[in-house]
């Protein structure tokens, strides 16, 4: 399973990467496949592992800032793995032809 999401932190002003960053900490420590861009992070695993860190980066942005907003997509598809890299590859490749 692929899970793209964003936290926003709601009130903490415009200039939120600090809090931003707090999210990302708990999924790069996660040590799950993750990537994150401008708009989201994206991280892969089995649903229970994902969750819970999607949850734990949240509740990392909640300690800071009493309000957060959650934007989540997931691409939920069984036996596949390393989607992160292999659905980009596809498209590079495709690209490139």
């Amino acid at each position: 399973m692929i899970v793209a999401f964003s936290v926003t932190p709601i009130g903490a002003g415009e200039d939120v990467g600090e809090y931003v960053a707090e999210a990302v900490r708990v999924v790069r420590a996660s040590g799950l496949p993750n990537r994150t861009d401008a708009m989201f992070t994206s991280l892969e695993g089995e649903w229970d592992e994902v969750m819970d860190v999607v949850k734990r980066a949240v509740q990392a942005v909640e300690a800071r800032c009493g309000r957060v907003s959650l934007v989540l997509k997931a691409d939920i598809r069984q036996g596949v793995t390393d989607g992160l890299t292999a659905k980009v590859e596809t498209v590079e490749r495709h690209l490139a032809s």
